[in-house]
């Protein structure tokens, strides 16, 4: 670049005052005499600025090509400057910027209009590396005004962006999983929303909070709780759609934003995954550790339109899943508000249960399966609001847990079940659920030593039945309140075998007396193909070996309690033999010396049935009828109200809340009609069904109706003004009629 490179290095000698050819110099009508430097000054100046990579300078004639950069700079091209003479000066960068940083400014755009610029951000048009520089460039002119060309500088600014972009991370992103944090989730959230909106398109929002994470924290330490999170970020990024955005709220809360889906079927599926795949157990320094996960579920538009209406629905669903007992997924609906007050104000009496004297202590019998003569009692805590009702420990047990009660009602239900089977035939034990909070206490054998001997009830007739949370403590503790136990006489029980992923290890760490099988390895055992049965008998074999007794839960049908006997179960329970009773019917029942029960109940198990007693609409052309739905399945109802109703006929089933399911009469009979439906039922996370779509409330809104979230009730299918309606095809009777139907048939 000699001739070129000597030009564009006069100019620079211009910069500092120099006596250069082409260097522009003040007019001589000004008052201030300008610097002079040496020539060979103003080069030293220039070489010792660029070695010390403060930065380079460029040169440019008036078509924008290079008469001059610096070596550094033509170095990083893996150039010299030499070969660069030529280039269009546009060439070295990258054209389109497509960062956050990209400005309205262009290099191109600035050399076409001969304007100055400065600290123009332009990116290394080298693929290996990315290398951002700083650029400022002055256009020049000769004694004529006539353009020559550009001067400039320029500047490394990679490591001081990557900074930028780093901190930028750390506002969008958890440092600690790695996901978008809480501000991140609440931009993305609001964008998406505002978007679909005016696209009409559906999004769906989970929010997820996992259970018994506080007992990691407490008994490991933050450490392990901080992997502990890390490892559950993990498993989510595995199960979660790629197009899906995941974040960690704070805790142990986390959301997840669903686009374009609202079939609740695939989302009920996605939420059981979840479930499934956060519980399965986690390795931390050496320990293992099982949590849980609940999951609220809800869909914009029709659970609400913008962001803070979809985030308290989805809050709604999951604070309903975790007082529904945790481990489950809940859809928001329009009575979740009801029944939120109703937990808050369970909350609140919980408190005062236990000195008003509401609580008491209900038994179901363990019977043994070839006598049916009942063998031990299993204690259950049952709570009586003179408002509430009847509270099911399904519910008030979990909030017991969260508001750190759990030990004072456990405590008393140990002493009180001591107390009221003491008198019982001697051959009778008692067995008593201990919470892993209870369990965790040091004083704990304590208390059952107190509770024995104020009972005088023998330590062989109490069985303490206890689930694996209780592994999840401190494992030197845990073992010495197992010998303790032990040591006393009183048996252990493991329940709920079956349900966490390492059982049989606590079986090798602990000698229990007894295995309870979970009843949801029950529930189709006596299906084809069911590998149910498989693995209780290979639960049935393993006790056996381990001198253990076996109790199976939740047996309701004959065919059931047919395949237990079969497979050499020893222990029934369930509502086939008996619901829980009080303690005077115990003591009435054991007079004799004894308690046999026949078993009574179906001679199938049928799952799939729910019994409902509930209005909803059938529309028929233009005809809505209110009838009354008796019972109902996945793929189809009973319902009653209509009469002359033929096989065959079509109606639109309106459940509420924009569900409807179109349905075919099946079987008729008086007022009574058997509806199929034409796409099954799915499960609603609570233990009932729902369907999978609902009315869209675009579609409401393009038949008049304000655009909002679903509301309650049943909604108008025709336009106001559509005309004369025709007569109805089938006659609707009240519930007299009904009943007098019902008499007759």
């Amino acid at each position: 670049m000699s001739g070129a490179s000597g030009n564009g290095l006069g100019r620079l000698r211009g910069l500092l005052g120099g006596k250069a050819e082409g260097a522009v110099r003040p007019s001589d009508t000004t008052s201030a005499r300008p610097l002079t430097i040496p020539s060979d000054l103003a080069i030293g100046f220039i070489q010792d600025f660029e070695r010390a990579g403060n930065g380079w300078f460029w040169s440019s004639d008036s078509t924008g090509r290079l008469i001059y950069v610096s070596e550094q700079f033509a170095a990083k091209y893996g150039k010299l400057a030499s070969e660069m003479a030529g280039l269009p000066l546009t060439s070295l960068f990258v054209s389109e910027q497509t960062d956050e940083e990209k400005s309205e400014r262009s290099l191109q755009l600035m050399l076409s209009a001969r304007k100055p610029f400065s600290e123009l951000p332009l990116r290394a048009a080298i693929d290996d590396d990315e290398i951002w520089w700083s650029v400022s460039g002055r256009p020049q002119r000769d004694r004529n005004g006539e353009f020559t060309g550009y001067y400039g500088n320029g500047s490394d600014i990679t490591a001081s962006r990557q900074s930028r972009k780093d901190a930028s991370r750390l506002a969008l992103f958890d440092s600690l999983t790695g996901l978008s944090n809480r501000h991140s989730m609440e931009k993305r959230l609001s964008t998406t929303l505002t978007a679909y909106q005016a696209a009409k398109r559906s999004c769906a929002l989970m929010m997820l909070d996992l259970d018994r994470f506080k007992q990691v924290n407490d008994t490991l330490g933050h450490p392990a709780g901080d992997e502990l999170l890390r490892q559950v970020a993990q498993r989510l990024q595995r199960i979660i759609p790629e197009n899906c955005e995941i974040g960690r709220l704070g805790g142990d809360e986390f959301q997840v934003i669903l686009p374009d889906i609202d079939d609740r079927g695939k989302l009920g599926e996605i939420g059981k995954k979840i479930i499934e795949i956060i519980s399965q157990p986690y390795s931390i320094d050496g320990s293992r550790c099982v949590i849980g996960a609940s999951v609220g579920i809800a869909i914009a538009p029709y659970d609400g339109i913008n962001n803070e209406e979809i985030v308290r629905s989805a809050d709604l669903a999951l604070y309903a899943a975790k007082g529904g007992g945790r481990g489950q997924f809940r859809f928001y609906s329009i009575d979740l508000h009801a029944e939120a007050e109703r937990r808050r104000l369970i909350e609140e009496e919980l408190r005062d249960a236990l000195p008003r004297n509401e609580l008491h202590l209900a038994y179901q019998p363990v019977v043994d399966a070839s006598t049916n003569i009942v063998v031990a009692l299993e204690a259950v805590m049952r709570w009586t609001h003179p408002e509430l009702g009847e509270v099911s420990p399904g519910i008030f047990i979990p909030i017991a847990e969260e508001t750190n009660q759990i030990g004072v009602l456990g405590d008393w239900a140990l002493k009180q079940a001591c107390s009221e089977v003491v008198n019982l035939p001697a051959n009778v034990r008692v067995a008593v659920n201990v919470s892993a909070v209870q369990f965790s206490n040091l004083a704990f054998p304590t208390l059952v030593t107190q509770a024995l001997a104020a009972s005088g009830l023998p330590p062989e007739r109490l069985e303490l039945e206890v689930t694996e949370s209780i592994f999840l403590g401190d494992e030197d503790s845990l073992h010495q309140t197992f010998n303790a136990l032990k040591i006393m006489g009183v048996r252990l029980a493991l329940d709920d075998f079956g349900t966490g992923y390492s059982s049989l290890g606590y079986l090798r760490k602990v000698s229990f007396d007894k295995i309870k099988i979970d009843q949801s390895f029950i529930r189709g055992v006596t299906e084809p193909g069911s590998r149910n049965r498989a693995i209780i008998k290979s639960i049935v074999s393993l006790a056996e070996g381990l001198n253990m007794d076996v109790t199976a839960e939740g047996i309701e049908a004959h065919d059931e309690l047919a395949c237990m006997r079969e497979l050499s179960v020893k222990q029934i329970q369930g509502f086939i033999y008996a619901r829980a009773v009080t303690a005077a019917e115990v003591h009435e029942a054991m007079e004799s010396g004894e308690w046999i029960i026949e078993p009574t109940g179906p001679s199938k198990y049928r799952p799939d049935r729910m019994t409902v007693l509930r209005k909803i609409g059938l529309i028929h052309e233009d005809h809505r009828y209110d009838v009354t739905m008796r019972n109902m399945s996945r793929n189809g109802c009973l319902i009653e109200g209509l009469v002359d109703v033929p096989v065959g006929t079509p109606f639109v089933v309106d459940f509420g809340e924009g569900q409807l399911a179109v349905a075919q009469v099946r079987r008729s009979a008086g007022a009574m009609q058997g509806l199929e439906f034409e796409t099954p039922l799915v499960d609603d996370g609570a233990g009932g069904l729902c369907t999978r779509s609902r009315v869209s409330p675009y579609v409401l809104a393009a038949a008049g109706m304000p655009l909002g979230a679903l509301p309650a009730g049943a909604y108008p299918l025709m336009p106001q003004n559509m005309g004369a309606l025709s007569i109805p095809k089938f006659g609707q009777v009240n519930e007299a009629g009904r009943a007098a139907i019902r008499k007759q048939g």
